[in-house]
Parts: C-alpha cells; structure tokens; sequence
C-alpha cells in the first residue's frame, strides 16, 4: 500500500474514533447511575477485570437496561475501581498461564467470601466467566436467600479442559458439579457447543449464542456506509491484530515476508503473550516487511487499523485441533466490519463460518504453500472482488445492536422464572 495512501486515510482518524466513541458508547451510563426502577441487577464475575470482551459484555448489559457491577481478579498490577462505567470490585491480582496461582487466589477469595455477601445478596443474576469464577459464583450464590440465577459464560475452552490425564478429568468433575447449581450457558460459537459442552463435559443446559460482535448500541446510527475500495497491492497487507498467542503463525508470516521480496508486509497490533514469545519485539525487529505497532484502543481504534490493511489474519493455531479450532474470533468481525479480507483455514469453524457466507480467503494444509500460491497469483481484480463480496454483505453479521443487547437482557430475565430452586 502506498505511504500516500496510508497518510489521506490517517489524516481522517481522529474525526472517525471520535464518530466512533459517540456512536458505539462502551457503557450506556445513564443505565448505570440511574437505572430505571426494577432493573435487571446483575453481578459479573470477571476472570480478568481490564479484559476488552469484558468491557464489552458489561456496554451490552448497560445497553439492554441492566443494572450492572463488575468483580473479578485482574492481570495488570494497577488496581481497578470502575470498568466501562460501572463499579468493579477488584479481587487482587493474578497472572496468565500459572494455574497453581490462580487456583491459589480462588482459594483465597472464596475463604473469605463472607466480606462480599452484600455483593452476591443484591444480585438477581450472577454471570461467572470461567470456570475459576465459577467456583466463586457458587459458593457467593450459596450466601443468598432468595437464590440469584447463576450463568456459566465461556469463550474459549483451556486446555487443562481437554486434557486427557488426571488434571482434564478433574476439572471436568468440578465443572459438572458446579453446572448442577447453573441455570444456563453463554458461549460464542456453535462449534464450543457440539465438540466442547455436549461431547466432552455432557452438559445438559440451555445455552445462548452471543457471537464476538462489534458493538453499535447507538439507535439513531444509520446503517454503515461502504468505504471506498482500498488501493490494491503490491505490497499486500496482512493485519494481525488482538491477543497475540499463535506461535507458529508469527514463523509462518515472518518467513512470508521475508521470501516476498517486499510484495507482501505483516502488520502486528494488539498484545502478545510473553510467556509463549519471550522478547516479542526482539523477535521481529529486523524482519523486513513485518511491524509491531503495540497496544490499540477497541472499539476507538478498529476503523483506523483495518482500513489500513488488506487483509485479516484470521487463522488461530495456538491450541490446534481443540479451542483454536472451535472458535470465532473478534478479529472476524471486526475485519469483516471494515472490509478486511479475511484469510482463514477452511477445515476450522471460522473457515466453515465464512463459507456460510460466502466471502474470505479460506487456505488448505498444508498451510505456508496454500498462502503463497493464494499470494502470487493474486491481482488487483482479483482483490476487489474479494473486498466487494465481504462489503456487500449485511452489517448485521458483524455488528451487535442495541436491540440484541435488550434481547440479551430479557433473555436473562427469563431464566428468573424458570430455574428451580437449587
């Protein structure tokens, strides 16, 4: 892509997150600070207080007119007393991949439980977002008279879950006995369903789909406007933006770019698992035609980072054959919003979710000669017709509304009636 091009679009950035920020609120905080009588309370338990589909989940609970507090552990050291407008309790502490440590921590919290009774005793629904906020989720709801309604939410499936050995089928144990005391499930795709809760864990409960939608809770929004097409390559752009965890696609784009001989650049966004990368900018730094830009700002952010680039990498690895493969990532949707071809193996669930809808660039294994024979045959016109299917297409399969978000709320309403007192 041109650096002129790159510069006309960038000089319109600030104007789009600011229509961005005002059109698509992260918190409806007129909800929250003055909810309208008999509101909807609801407590969710957060795995990770500074997490963005939390942000998100908490906006659509607003959005749907819920009374909403958050409470939770958190990865970052900095304590946290407010997210996305509501009141958060913070639990303390805890980091990624040292499950000793956060088993610990749940230990901890649930001794000590009895200091959060007024917590749990004002809530009507209890959302636990994994399964070590399940564990809190049901012995809080044990403090209570009469009993709130507790919801399992969860979006990616670990793999001590799936483990084979005494550590899955413990956890497994666990998970079924606390789902004795859940009124229902919330997932984000269909493929966590029929491989992961009714194959595996055998759990008998309703569950709701709420896919990784980019929120859009503004009424009075018209429905998108079809940018202008981008300017086609060489060089081609590829933008991998989120929670950068896929050790074996970063070998695989480092190398792309390197045989390319500058027709193809790799462009990273997000944040980076370090404990799986080590030095991540290291690792890059003086790889030709691969940047890592950092951290970005979601939802200020998105229209800007993948509108500057040709195509999302949608392809997950990390956990392959299980999680990775059963998953529908935000970076779908959010590309897809912005007309971000999105490059993805045909043989997982968001290769089969895009072929329902007939856009995307879907690869075979093996994958690194699929991706350059895709790349080298690839023309302008080829391109446009690519990004002219996925703009064609309903904004609706990328964007969450307002009144998806009320469905949501009325839909946790409903388990009110329905659960039994256990």
């Amino acid at each position: 892509m041109a650096k002129q091009d790159h510069t006309s679009f960038e000089s319109t950035c600030v104007a789009d997150q600011q229509t961005l920020a005002r059109d698509i609120p992260l918190c409806n905080s007129s909800a929250t600070e003055h909810p309208r009588s008999g509101a909807l309370k609801i407590l969710l338990l957060a795995q990770d207080l500074a997490d963005a589909a939390i942000r998100r989940r908490i906006a659509m609970l607003c959005a749907g007119d819920a009374q909403v507090t958050v409470a939770g552990f958190r990865r970052a050291p900095q304590s946290v007393e407010n997210v996305a407008g509501c009141r958060a309790v913070d639990f303390g502490q805890t980091s990624n991949a040292r499950f000793l440590n956060r088993i610990i921590a749940v230990t901890q919290k649930v001794i000590s439980l009895r200091r959060y009774k007024a917590l749990f005793t004002d809530a009507d629904i209890i959302i636990a977002r994994n399964l070590d906020m399940l564990v809190i989720g049901t012995c809080g709801r044990s403090l209570c008279r009469p009993l709130p309604v507790l919801v399992y939410e969860c979006l990616d499936i670990h793999r001590l879950m799936l483990n084979k050995g005494p550590v899955g089928l413990v956890l497994r144990w666990l998970e079924r006995q606390l789902s004795r005391r859940v009124a229902a499930i919330l997932t984000s795709s269909p493929a966590f369903v029929s491989h992961y809760f009714r194959q595996i864990a055998r759990l008998r409960l309703p569950i709701r789909l709420v896919e990784n939608k980019v929120l859009h809770i503004n009424k009075e929004i018209a429905p998108c406007e079809v940018p202008a097409s981008r300017r086609p390559g060489p060089p081609w752009v590829i933008g991998w933006f989120g929670m950068i965890r896929c050790t074996r696609s970063l070998r695989l784009l480092i190398e792309l770019a390197k045989q390319s001989e500058g027709t193809v650049e790799v462009i990273i966004r997000g944040k980076p698992l370090r404990h799986l990368f080590g030095d991540f900018e290291k690792t890059i730094r003086d790889v030709p035609g691969v940047k890592f830009l950092g951290p970005y700002r979601n939802p200020e952010d998105l229209q800007c980072i993948y509108r500057n680039v040709h195509f999302t990498w949608a392809i997950d690895m990390f956990e392959e054959g299980l999680n990775s493969s059963w998953l529908l990532p935000n970076r779908l949707y959010e590309g897809g919003l912005y007309g971000a071809v999105p490059i993805a193996l045909a043989s997982v669930e968001s290769g089969r979710f895009l072929k329902k809808l007939g856009v995307g660039v879907l690869l075979t294994d093996p994958l690194a000669p699929s991706l350059r024979n895709f790349l080298s045959t690839l023309t302008p016109e080829k391109y446009h017709a690519f990004e002219s299917a996925i703009l064609s297409l309903s904004c609706s399969n990328w964007l969450c509304s307002r009144g998806e978000c009320e469905e949501l709320v009325k839909w946790f309403g409903s388990l009110r009636k329905t659960q039994s007192v256990f």
